[in-house]
């Protein structure tokens, strides 16, 4: 089927508009003052969103398998090489668009009323902005090495940040680490690219522009496939939080919370299913490859959610649950179903954004606590936040008809159909545990008895409309957002995966089963969850302090992450320490570089010591020395003549 593919350099308008808030709020924003900063962060978000619609509605109207360019300018040359800085919007590239002008404007909107009370919210607004503008770049790009550009970008700005309060050590060292981590990620990534580039150059071609290397992937072969695919997906590990590069992603809860929200939700940790979806082409050629994405994505799934059944901090709860959540799309995608998988990640950006902007309307609430162990009963005094996280907490858990139970149920019965049977079971307990920790967080927070502190219960209040209107939003794209893609057969079915399937390909299972099954499956998990919560943190409120006494040591590994930053900590990070400090400080720089630069500093200095001592400036000296010299002359002729 031949794409057809129209010019509308309107796309520009996407990026121009947050790098235009990015230079504002930059060079501007500190003397224009506060109001003028809150209208601009948010406003070329929102400008931003409404060209992704336009845009988006153009796409929709036109044949299936049809895309938008906008090509800005030559890039590189180099020989045979090049590429351009040009934009492409499909479907794939559209649905991603519109989730993160959408739900950033939003979360852009929210820190208008959440960092109120910030100084230094131009510097806010910018690195927000700068955020934004990193990730549609990502998206949009129309080849790898711009996708790149994008994907460090976003990594950049993690940075910032999660460092924005940078005058608490522990803050800044926390910016440093998911940086740090998210290099490593990066270096799989770059070697994929060097070893597309190599391995197609070899056989005269020469781009990274995506719908060629979808012409000639086959070109690759099933060795270089894999081994790009494998490459590609540390890549991705990284940056979206999966085995073993996930533990940035919970020490990233120290910045403010409309930061969790926007990476959690719209932006960064995303990045990695997107670029496994765009790649799909690369990923079918290496099914090895796609096996190992759906063992670690269901890996991750439940390794996450059982650490975070246990997490006091409700913002922590969250960032495990994420992780959690993101190993459900790697299963989708490794199962080849990557339109179940872009699926989830939509619908995961309204319920989970939504999540993390009442977690900030919580701590807004409370002064600043996010102890769970010091909430309770606050549903009657936060009750619109209290109602949209119900809404938030029925998605995630997949209650039907509620968003995240059509894109779940997706998931599941891709692993299931594809053959991956244990995977599918781990997806199942992961889904119950989901369940279990997501109402722990509700019945803590909203129901029972207040421990609230009571220095902080007269300061509770309900967050202002700038923070209540994204919030009341979002509730409502996370109880509709999953309609797009019903089961077969009800109504329209799956719109969603019909859309995407000219750019991500059709699932094809390899065995039959009941999807109607499947769910029941699914669901009756999830509903052992809710009612284990509920018996433990409301009809028996005892019952987990007696478990956590009975098994102190099983609750203790839960409580400390499987002790997993410790391992980092004495397998890694010390020996590293140890080493730059010992060989490469005291070793290599102290005697090698050192040594050298002073040596030869030391040399130029003795030999010019010598030659002072030679040149005296006494006329006397020269002379007698031109006499020697003129001496041994004649005597070396006389000795000629005479031998």
């Amino acid at each position: 089927m031949a794409i057809v593919t129209v010019e509308f350099p309107a796309l520009a308008l996407i990026l121009l508009f947050p790098a235009l808030g990015v230079v504002f709020n930059m060079f501007a924003g500190p003397r224009m003052g506060r109001t003028a900063v809150n209208l601009v962060g948010p406003g070329v978000m929102f400008a931003a969103f409404g060209v992704a619609t336009w845009a988006f509605l153009t796409l929709y109207s036109m044949p299936a398998g049809g895309a938008l360019s906008a090509h800005l300018w030559r890039w590189i040359e180099a020989g045979k090489f090049h590429t351009d800085f040009a934009l492409r919007l499909d479907a794939l590239s559209g649905v991603m668009v519109m989730i993160v002008t959408g739900v950033g404007a939003l979360i852009h909107l929210y820190s208008v009323g959440y960092m109120a009370h910030d100084e230094d919210v131009a510097r806010f607004f910018t690195y927000m902005n700068l955020f934004a503008l990193s990730m549609l770049i990502l998206v949009l790009a129309n080849n790898l090495l711009l996708m790149f550009v994008g994907w460090e970008g976003v990594g950049l700005c993690s940075y910032l940040l999660i460092a924005f309060w940078y005058t608490n050590p522990q803050y800044a060292y926390n910016g440093r680490k998911a940086f740090v981590v998210n290099r490593i990620g990066d270096a799989g990534f770059l070697l994929a690219i060097f070893t597309i580039v190599a391995t197609l150059g070899a056989q005269g071609v020469w781009t990274l522009d995506f719908t060629a290397l979808r012409d000639n992937a086959p070109m690759l072969g099933g060795a270089a496939a894999t081994a790009i695919g494998i490459l590609l997906f540390i890549g991705a590990t990284g940056k979206s939080a999966q085995i073993p590069l996930y533990v940035w992603l919970p020490d990233a809860m120290v910045g403010p919370t409309p930061v969790s929200a926007l990476i959690h939700a719209a932006t960064m940790v995303t990045a990695g299913v997107y670029m496994i979806a765009r790649l799909n082409f690369l990923f079918v050629l290496a099914p090895n490859a796609l096996d190992l994405v759906a063992a670690i994505g269901a890996l991750t799934a439940l390794f996450a959610a059982t650490i975070a059944i246990v997490q006091p901090d409700i913002k922590k709860v969250l960032a495990y649950s994420t992780i959690s959540q993101l190993g459900y799309m790697f299963l989708g995608v490794g199962s080849g179903a990557f339109a179940s998988g872009i699926f989830h990640l939509m619908t995961h950006a309204f319920f989970k954004g939504l999540l993390f902007l009442c977690a900030g309307s919580v701590i807004h609430a409370l002064g600043g606590e996010q102890d769970m162990t010091k909430m309770g009963a606050l549903r009657s005094r936060l009750p619109i936040t209290f109602g949209t996280m119900f809404i938030a907490t029925l998605a995630i858990t997949a209650v039907p008809p509620f968003s995240g139970y059509f894109s779940k149920d997706l998931i599941l019965e891709a692993a299931y159909t594809s053959g991956h049977f244990w995977l599918w079971i781990l997806g199942v307990i992961t889904a119950g545990l989901t369940s279990f920790y997501m109402f722990r967080l509700i019945f803590m927070t909203f129901f029972g008895e207040s421990r609230v502190d009571p220095d902080k219960d007269h300061h509770i209040h309900e967050s202002p409309s700038s923070m209540t209107i994204p919030l009341i939003v979002l509730a409502i794209l996370a109880t509709v957002g999953g309609w797009v893609g019903l089961p077969d057969g009800l109504l329209w079915g799956n719109a969603f995966a019909r859309f995407l399937g000219p750019v991500v390909g059709t699932f094809r299972p390899a065995l039959e089963a009941s999807a109607a099954s499947l769910s029941m499956v699914a669901s009756i998990a999830s509903a052992v969850g809710i009612l284990l919560a509920y018996v433990f943190y409301l009809r028996l409120p005892g019952i987990p302090m007696l478990l956590a006494w009975r098994l102190k040591d099983v609750f203790n590994l839960l409580l400390n992450k499987y002790y997993i930053d410790e391992l980092y900590n004495f397998v890694v990070t010390r020996p590293l320490f140890w080493g730059s400090q010992n060989v490469l400080n005291r070793g290599i720089d102290t005697y090698a570089i050192d040594g050298a630069a002073n040596g030869a500093g030391l040399s130029v200095a003795t030999s010019g010591q010598i030659a002072r001592r030679a040149e005296t400036g006494n006329v006397q000296h020269y002379a007698f020395v031109y006499l020697l010299g003129a001496l041994g002359v004649v005597g070396y002729y006389l000795y000629l003549v005479a031998r």
